[in-house]
């Protein structure tokens, strides 16, 4: 499989790529489900949540171990736990600030507005987006989708500790040991097994967002960030996926099959019998893993190859990830009284926040002291489209 693993994968940014862009399509298609969002829409579509199911179960997963992945490549680069992880801390720590403080609190305001909350956007800002208490519904200050950073700098905490802690042998030992067990006919079934073995318990596939508390998503995102992080180094693994990802895909779908199955007999908040929740815990398990097995090995056998947008692409992802959530809360709660429909509603979001994102993107990246607050190297390196190599944000 190429490339080596001293050369840029070109097929993980785009796999990164198409995540971010999934993210913006799952998270607008999300208002119009009867799972709830923070934003209004022209009502619930019935048969919506049955796309969205189709990623739902692996999107925040292949997310996490890319980011692992991208962790390697750039640990390579280091060779040393320390000056990686002030890196680290820096490159993300900083448009997490930024973030929670100026991107984020325009989306519980708008929120608290459509509740009854009479204070203009700058009371709200001084008095009650950092006051560490619940007012009406909103537990502030909030945090909204920049979880994931947070998670992502806990997990890369934990394994910089590591590398500074285990000794050598015992780090290439752990290694070899994982390689030995996912290298072979077990990839699947074992990666399924585990994925199901650490979601059943508990409330299953729901999420807190608490760094502190949320323990079952810490033993799913942790581990899949460790299979990045592992597979960046592992030529043994890289190939046992080139053998097995077409047999993933087809594991993936199968899952995916049964969950949709559900959502048809079970729609929307009608409650799921018991005797299908362990089944469906079960099918959710199979289709994440299997569908991150088959997205790496397409990643790898399609996608590993330079193009002119590329750089520009992959610099753009974490810019865009942490404007997109505010900049649909704006869009949808104007877009409220217009008298849309639930396609033309979805069609200007998604239009909308794609655009007014990327813009956030461009806008950022021509001023140098923004620039590090929405994840760019603080220097001006980008080149206009058609640059061979461009240094790209790894989230």
């Amino acid at each position: 499989m190429n490339p080596a693993p001293s050369q840029r994968h070109y097929g993980m940014d785009w796999l990164r790529v198409g995540a971010f862009v999934m993210l913006i399509f799952y998270h607008v298609g999300f208002s119009f489900t009867p799972w709830g969002y923070q934003t209004p829409s022209r009502g619930v579509v019935w048969w919506a949540e049955i796309p969205l199911l189709g990623l739902s179960a692996w999107r925040l997963a292949l997310l996490f171990a890319i980011s692992g992945y991208a962790s390697a490549a750039l640990f390579a680069k280091e060779r040393d736990a320390g000056a990686f992880l002030k890196s680290r801390l820096l490159r993300l720590g900083i448009p997490l600030l930024f973030g929670l403080t100026v991107i984020v609190p325009p989306q519980p305001y708008m929120g608290l507005l459509n509740s009854g909350y009479t204070h203009g956007y700058g009371y709200f800002l001084f008095h009650d987006a950092f006051s560490f208490r619940r007012v009406i519904h909103e537990n502030l200050p909030a945090i909204m989708h920049l979880w994931f950073v947070i998670y992502l700098l806990a997990y890369t905490v934990v394994l910089c500790a590591a590398l500074m802690v285990l000794p050598a042998h015992w780090r290439a030992g752990l290694a070899r040991g994982a390689e030995k067990v996912l290298s072979g006919p077990w990839l699947l079934p074992f990666g399924c097994l585990a994925v199901y073995a650490v979601r059943a318990p508990g409330d299953g596939w729901t999420d807190t967002h608490s760094v502190l508390t949320d323990f079952c998503a810490h033993l799913h995102y942790g581990g899949m960030f460790l299979f990045g992080y592992l597979l960046r180094g592992s030529e043994t693994l890289r190939q046992a996926i080139a053998r097995q990802w077409k047999a993933a895909l087809v594991v993936g779908l199968a899952g995916y099959a049964f969950v949709a199955l559900e959502a048809w007999y079970f729609p929307g908040n009608v409650r799921t019998p018991r005797a299908w929740m362990e089944p469906l815990d079960f099918a959710k398990s199979v289709q994440c893993w299997g569908t991150v097995i088959a997205l790496f090995g397409i990643a790898d056998r399609f996608w590993n190859r330079d193009a002119r947008w590329r750089g520009t692409l992959a610099e753009a992802v974490f810019p865009v990830f942490i404007a997109h959530q505010t900049v649909m809360v704006l869009v949808s709660y104007w877009l409220r009284d217009k008298g849309l429909t639930a396609l033309p509603e979805f069609l200007v979001l998604c239009a909308t926040v794609a655009g007014g994102s990327w813009l956030f993107y461009l806008v950022g990246r021509e001023v140098g002291p923004l620039r590090p607050l929405i994840g760019l190297k603080r220097a001006k390196s980008v080149k206009r489209p058609g640059a061979k190599t461009l240094p790209s944000t790894v989230v």
